[in-house]
């Protein structure tokens, strides 16, 4: 499809039908907003008039003030600022029903990279067998997380899925009722979520998405690709961090793990019998009917009377399927064959626990309390005396001479209590859910072996021999990532973790942060590690017989690894272990690229033709090139210079802390977890989260991770008049074409006018014009190099999106900074701290529509 009719098709499907419904809604009679319907408009178009004219924020509401709300008090124009806020946060909930409406219009659900078109490659090519046998060993596993990216409550989500459905059906009188009920919808959440709150948040996607969708797609590989063989293993599965990510989250408990995972199980259970429920009505023949029945009731009673007891096992549930099948093979003509293949196939996908739980402690966590550990057994063990003060090396050595068994309750330390506490969970979760309930614990930050070792200690010490966990370092920092190679070293080589990895199936994951990664190290720098990362460690791992599996921890937006996704994974080659794909999924990326079924199974497809175009279709593809490895070496390192120096400009900080929406976080009510990882009032860096990081970027339209020393590495090769090279680079690296793209997005997405006032900052204006023009060089060089005359000229239709998005936040936009000012206005002449919490909750609102209409960033 040629460009051209991308566009208008989205001009057709989502830009006209937008046009025509926020007409209605703009138009419906709400008592409590008088005519900010009216004035709305209006002062959208004053916001993209001013900024034209190189106004200010202040100047534009003053103008409009001026000439629309003549004679109104103070009081009045914060009334009318908080009515535009609650209008645009709904026009944004329409144009993403809209958006998820058109999807099929806009996207071919059968054409490049879906499972159709995979099949009909790899049998043009005579690679059918050869798909058969590396699905046998490869699969996506997608993690959902509670990571605040997103701002909806339950009750607009599901306001969202109604209209998109009543869009679909082109009802309007649905539409206009919807429409009624979303302006009387509170967006705001009085309290912070608890982690089970997100927890049952995610679980509404997993019931009423992923379950039917993966179920959908196992369907077809058996059906069209195995030509009805059953796989040896299922090529989706799911993780699930709510209620087992500990990570900076005291909140976190092992009581709300154990009742995520109850839920998880009630959850799975219910979706089977809902199932045999509608199958019950299909299989009515002879000697099959009672089976059905029989499963019907064992599972109600499991779910709907049942405190926690099941009364099916999940090997008699699929041992009563295998029964149901035969018998409809042998004596009914396969009737409904294929519908109960599904169930098995989602029985086999599930289990009893839907989605495995993962559990994630931040390193140094882990080092304090295994250390208050040993202090412990020290006082009636001598030997064991004087660890903490040992170097690392000793210290692996002494894990050897370990063999005692601690108890929770020994510890009057809250902190090791928890620890603790958490590995036993581990335990009762798997007794009541099956292994893969929870069977992964991830140690972020990791930095040595010894943080690895410390954990495979403490699980032994809780009474587990041979503890059927998977042991994962995350390695995120760029100086992490350059150690992570020699850490598996020590670790493939100890003796213990050896041992353990035998009794794992020798199969070690390796997680891999991109949103850490860019906020230590640039956009460039950071891709750049983990692609090096990878390849060192797959090389070390297949030298000692250990299948190795990434997990990369992925955000939306580019700036934390999101972007064009698939295209990523297709571009790396053979150097790079492609046993697994696996991601997390959060925020607005769950309900923008998963939140449908449409949605979903476009994106697990996509995901799924990655693997597969690296591993059958393009498995002998040339990797790079030492010449394209010094250029891209190169490229990321004066990148990563200008952004460091960049990160310790001394107004870095101050700017983020007096200039955007960072200190205002913390107080959105949108996630149980706390906005940094440290306790101390004093702002420091490292400390800092990743989603509040790039976030603030985002509510400035700076987006700055997203391209920081990209140009100037661009600028460098340019200047020293080697451009031709790096257009080479382009041109035959997928990978780093990829990353240009994605950068074009944060680019897309930059909107330089509405803080251009800053520049005459006294403070901070020299530290403006550093930003804006590296924004400009990047911009400059990308278009460039590319060959376009516009920003994302490959994806129309996306870049229309992101437009229409912008038109729609920039009235938002433009009163956050004007509350920003004021803010800043109040406190330096200490008057008036009843005014300043009222602008500050005008900070604090406008959060939520920019961060959702970010939703295409994914």
């Amino acid at each position: 499809m040629y460009p051209d009719a991308k566009t208008e098709l989205f001009e057709e499907n989502v830009k006209l039908k937008y046009q025509l419904f926020n007409s209605i809604f703009i138009t419906l009679p709400f008592s409590t907003i008088d005519n900010t319907g009216t004035l709305l408009p209006l002062f959208n178009e004053m916001c993209h008039e001013g900024y034209g004219k190189n106004k200010s924020p202040q100047e534009i509401f003053d103008t409009f003030s001026a000439t629309y709300l003549a004679g109104s008090s103070e009081k009045e124009k914060i009334d009318i600022m908080f009515r535009f806020i609650q209008y645009v946060e709904r026009q944004v909930v329409l144009f993403d029903a809209i958006e998820d409406a058109a999807f099929t219009q806009l996207n071919n659900l059968g054409g490049h990279g879906s499972l159709e078109e995979t099949r009909d490659r790899a049998e043009s090519s005579s690679l059918a067998t050869e798909l058969q046998g590396f699905l046998q060993n490869f699969r996506i596993r997608t993690v959902l997380t509670a990571h605040p990216t997103q701002f909806y409550p339950g009750s607009v989500l599901g306001i969202i899925t109604d209209l998109t459905a009543a869009i679909k059906e082109n009802n309007l009188g649905e539409i206009k009722t919807l429409l009624s009920q979303l302006g009387k919808t509170s967006f705001i959440k009085k309290k912070k979520p608890t982690p089970f709150d997100e927890a049952i948040s995610l679980l509404w996607y997993l019931e009423n998405v992923f379950y039917n969708v993966s179920g959908a797609i196992s369907g077809y590989i058996q059906q069209y690709i195995y030509n009805n063989g059953t796989p040896q293993q299922p090529v989706l599965s799911l993780g699930f961090w709510p209620g087992g990510d500990r990570d900076g989250n005291p909140y976190v408990t092992s009581e709300i793990t154990a009742r995520v995972a109850s839920r998880l199980r009630t959850s799975i259970l219910k979706c089977y019998y809902n199932d045999i429920r509608r199958l019950k009505r299909k299989l009515t023949f002879e000697g099959v009917e009672i089976l059905v029945a029989g499963l019907e009731h064992k599972l109600y009673r499991s779910v709907f009377y049942s405190e926690g007891e099941i009364y099916i096992s999940l090997p008699e549930l699929k041992q009563s399927l295998y029964e149901i099948r035969q018998l409809i093979i042998n004596k009914h003509q396969s009737l409904y064959l294929d519908e109960v293949n599904e169930l098995i196939n989602k029985v086999n996908l599930f289990g009893f626990y839907f989605a495995s739980l993962d559990i994630r402690q931040n390193s140094s966590i882990h080092t304090s309390v295994f250390g208050r550990i040993m202090e412990k057994i020290a006082k009636s063990d001598y030997r064991h005396k004087g660890y903490n003060n040992m170097s690392e090396a000793n210290k692996i050595i002494h894990l050897d001479t370990l063999h005692h068994v601690v108890n929770p309750d020994d510890f009057d330390d809250e902190e090791v209590r928890s620890t603790l506490s958490s590995i036993a969970v581990m335990r009762q979760v798997q007794e009541n859910n099956g292994e893969e309930g929870c069977n992964r614990y991830i140690v972020s930050n990791t930095g040595s072996a010894l943080d690895i070792l410390q954990l495979l200690a403490m699980l032994k010490m809780t009474g587990w021999e041979n503890p059927p966990v998977d042991l994962i370092p995350l390695f995120e920092t760029v100086e992490d990532l350059k150690e992570s190679a020699a850490i598996m070293q020590k670790l493939y080589t100890n003796k213990k973790y050896s041992l353990h990895l035998e009794q794992r199936g020798n199969r070690q994951t390796i997680m891999l942060g991109f949103s850490d990664g860019t906020k230590d190290g640039g956009y460039l720098m950071a891709n750049w590690s983990i692609y090096k990362a990878k390849e060192q460690l797959t090389a070390l791992s297949r030298q000692y017989g250990i299948k190795v599996l990434f997990f990369d921890g992925r955000g939306g937006p580019p700036a934390r690894g999101g972007g064009k996704t698939h295209k990523f994974y297709a571009s790396q080659g053979p150097t790079i272990e492609n046993n697994e794909i696996q991601i997390t999924i959060q925020g607005q990326t769950i309900s923008s690229n998963f939140g449908t079924p449409d949605t979903c199974r476009f994106n697990l497809e996509n995901l799924l033709s990655a693997g597969i175009t690296n591993g059958v279709f393009n498995k002998n593809k040339e990797q790079l090139t030492l010449r394209q490895r010094q250029l891209l070496e190169r490229l990321a390192v004066l990148s990563y210079q200008k952004y460091t120096d960049f990160k310790n400009h001394p107004k870095f900080v101050p700017y983020l802390e007096k200039m955007s929406t960072l200190n205002y976080y913390a107080r959105t009510n949108i996630g149980s977890r706390p906005a940094k990882r440290g306790v101390s009032k004093q702002l420091d860096f490292n400390d800092l989260r990743a989603i509040p990081f790039v976030g603030s970027w985002s509510q400035l339209k700076q987006n700055v991770p997203g391209f920081f020393g990209f140009g100037h590495a661009l600028a460098t090769f340019e200047k020293e008049d080697r451009w031709e090279e790096v257009k080479a680079l382009y041109d035959e690296s997928l990978f780093f074409r990829t990353l240009a793209e994605n950068s074009m997005m944060s680019l897309s997405k930059s909107f330089f006018p509405l803080t251009a006032y800053m520049k005459d900052d006294e403070e901070f204006g020299s530290f403006w014009d550093l930003i804006f023009n590296e924004y400009k060089e990047t911009r400059r060089l990308l278009l460039k190099l590319s060959g376009y005359t516009e920003l994302m000229q490959n994806y129309p239709d996306g870049y229309a999106s992101i437009k229409m998005r912008e038109h729609i936040v920039l009235p938002l936009l433009t009163i956050q900074q004007y509350a920003l000012h004021k803010i800043r206005l109040i406190r330096k002449c200490s008057y008036n701290d009843e005014l300043l919490e009222v602008y500050e909750k005008i900070v604090i609102r406008s959060l939520f529509g920019n961060i959702n209409a970010s939703r295409n960033s994914a």
